[in-house]
């Protein structure tokens, strides 16, 4: 998500004074009447998401009469809330962006289960694999309030017709078009390589293609270990499809370049590369920080298509969820579960909800509705973001686990101390 990873991690609390009755649950014009208590909410958003996501506060805020703060809690969001659980001042609702905080909190007796009519409003306007998500042990959770499509490349719809190359659909055609940019001088990826998750759905992308849906789940799972031959595959692909030379900046460069200057390079006033991926979140940073415009400068085409690999697609997502039972924290899920909710953000761009009564016209572009669109028709082989699955101490902690150990293999190149790495520290994770 998870930007979930421009910053990537959110934490919602409501430090709610007294309890007013739950009307609507929803807002509106029967909402319930919260006149004069203050919900606190900290979250790991930042930067034009935080901007949005306070659009959709200040709706709840009119709406209901609470008032409302934010406060940025940036990728330290698993470390803020276990230190808030522990020290029995918990939050009353966080957005979390790994289904395993999700069971690991649930199963820590720490979370609420969904009442009654938001797990109705799920049940109803949710796909089953996001109803899943949210559930732990038969018990419903979390409400997905915003996913992304992480299977996008974005290109510089300039520097393309400059070059004379069109958007490729496979893996060989991929390597055409970054040789010919290469050749006109042309820079053909940027890639955020500071930024630990951006190198973690490279990887993901490529396993879920060339290993299949099956052992994705096996691995997301710890059930075979990360020294298999088909982690060893997908990272020698990755080495191939990352060399330096179709770099911008080499390795080096890309180690320190984060996520928005990524897209930044791309689409920028001097753009020094033509593509980059990363999920449709793209869209909110070029929007938001360049001139180009969206589905005129700046077009997208799906991951291509690997040699030996299948048509697939990474997903990710936040997730709502309550650390108290009262009438307040109630009446915030059954807002963020609303299509109404969604569609404030939604028409701001750079934003995707896995609600299907969202309107498909809240979205500001034709780009954004056909991604959005994609998503709804998702076949089988879609599967969730593989470090927001796996413990958070391997999957999502900076300088740990599979962010630094990617980020090692970028710049080394070794992929036989990656497996290694990562064997040792998912063995860790999947322990405690």
């Amino acid at each position: 998500m998870r930007m979930r990873k421009v910053s990537r991690l959110l934490v919602a609390v409501l430090a709610v004074t007294g309890v007013a009755a739950c009307g609507s649950a929803g807002g509106g014009d029967d909402a319930a009447d919260l006149g004069g208590q203050k919900l606190e909410v900290a979250g790991y958003w930042s930067g034009e998401e935080q901007k949005a996501f306070e659009e959709v506060l200040a709706q709840f805020e009119d709406e209901t009469g609470a008032s409302v703060n934010y406060t940025s809690a940036g990728d330290d969001l698993p470390t803020v809330l276990q230190t808030r659980i522990d020290g029995s001042t918990p939050p009353n609702v966080a957005l979390l962006p790994q289904p395993g905080l999700v069971q690991q909190f649930a199963r820590a007796g720490a979370l609420q289960p969904l009442p009654e009519a938001t797990r109705n409003t799920v049940e109803q306007d949710y796909p089953e694999l996001w109803r899943e998500l949210g559930t732990v042990d038969g018990e419903m959770y979390g409400v997905y309030f915003k996913a992304a499509n992480k299977s996008t490349f974005w290109y510089n719809t300039g520097l393309f017709d400059e070059a004379g190359v069109s958007p490729p659909s496979t893996g060989e055609e991929l390597a055409g078009v970054m040789k010919t940019l290469a050749d006109n001088g042309i820079a053909p990826l940027s890639v955020g390589g500071a930024d630990g998750w951006v190198l973690t759905d490279w990887f993901e992308n490529i396993y879920l293609q060339t290993a299949g849906p099956e052992m994705y789940d096996k691995l997301s799972r710890h059930e075979i270990p990360w020294t298999h031959p088909s982690v060893r595959e997908a990272l020698e692909k990755m080495r191939e499809l990352l060399a330096k030379d179709r770099l911008a900046g080499g390795t080096g460069g890309t180690l320190q370049t984060d996520f928005p200057t990524s897209v930044n390079n791309v689409f920028g006033d001097d753009p020094s590369a033509a593509m980059v991926y990363e999920g449709d979140f793209v869209g909110g940073v070029i929007t938001s920080s360049t001139a180009s415009v969206l589905g005129e400068d700046a077009q997208l085409f799906p991951f291509p298509v690997l040699e030996g690999g299948q048509r697939s697609a990474v997903v990710g997502g936040d997730a709502a969820v309550a650390f108290t039972g009262d009438a307040a924290t109630k009446e915030l899920m059954q807002f963020l579960a609303s299509p109404r909710a969604a569609e404030i953000w939604a028409e701001r761009g750079g934003f995707l909800s896995p609600n299907e009564q969202v309107n498909l016209e809240s979205y500001p572009d034709e780009l954004s509705r056909s991604i959005a669109q994609q998503l709804r028709e998702a076949g089988g082989n879609v599967r969730f973001d593989m470090s927001d699955l796996v413990p958070t101490s391997f999957g999502a902690t900076v300088g740990a686990g599979m962010w630094q150990d990617l980020q090692d293999f970028l710049g080394s190149g070794d992929v036989r101390k990656a497996t290694a790495d990562l064997e040792t520290h998912a063995a860790e994770a999947f322990e405690k």
